[in-house]
């Protein structure tokens, strides 16, 4: 009898942490949220926009442009200017581009974010390469837009914004199509 009390203290201690752990998982996400605001990190934009602003002269805001790779990824990757001033509520276009250095067509997907992560909800994005899958033959370049509006909405106190992509590799989930040279895009291949 007298190992059973220490054995049943060992099992509640036990089951106490397996419900510990269960409502932490829970918890995850919240407190992920929570610490991305806090810490200005991880701004999520929203999909395409489609309403229409006009220009406020009066202000400028600076946005930056960031491109990162992925592990793994081996393309070369980033936006033809590092950042452009802007009058919150005019449409602005911005052009990243892509070389797939490799012999293999490949298939790529870029997550954005903004940053701050309060200017998000202010960054509209009307045309973006990162609503779709991008795929590249071996040897292949292009150009891809990024047509985008600051709203006239973003806080006064903000002057500053940097848009940045992660390029990731996601071709062994969506192998690409081989490309048949009659039928092919429009798009630059370097020699």
């Amino acid at each position: 009898m007298n190992e059973s009390l220490p054995t049943r203290r060992l099992v509640r201690r036990l089951l106490f942490v397996v419900v510990g752990m269960f409502g932490f998982g829970f918890l995850l996400v919240p407190i992920y949220d929570v610490m991305c605001q806090a810490f200005g990190i991880n701004g999520k934009t929203a999909g395409a926009y489609t309403g229409s602003q006009s220009a406020d002269e009066a202000r400028a805001v600076r946005v930056q442009f960031l491109a990162t790779n992925a592990a793994g990824m081996q393309w070369q990757f980033g936006p033809l200017a590092d950042q452009l001033s802007v009058h919150p509520g005019a449409s602005q276009e911005i052009r990243f581009v892509a070389y797939n250095p490799t012999d293999k067509p490949m298939t790529a997907q870029a997550i954005p974010s903004v940053s701050p992560s309060r200017a998000a909800a202010y960054f509209h994005k009307t045309e973006c390469f990162c609503f779709t899958q991008q795929v590249l033959q071996p040897g292949e370049r292009i150009e891809m837009p990024v047509r985008f509006i600051v709203d006239r909405g973003l806080p006064a106190d903000v002057h500053h914004l940097t848009l940045a992509y992660t390029l990731f590799d996601i071709t062994s989930r969506q192998p690409p199509v081989a490309v048949n040279a009659a039928s092919a895009p429009a798009k630059e291949s370097l020699q």
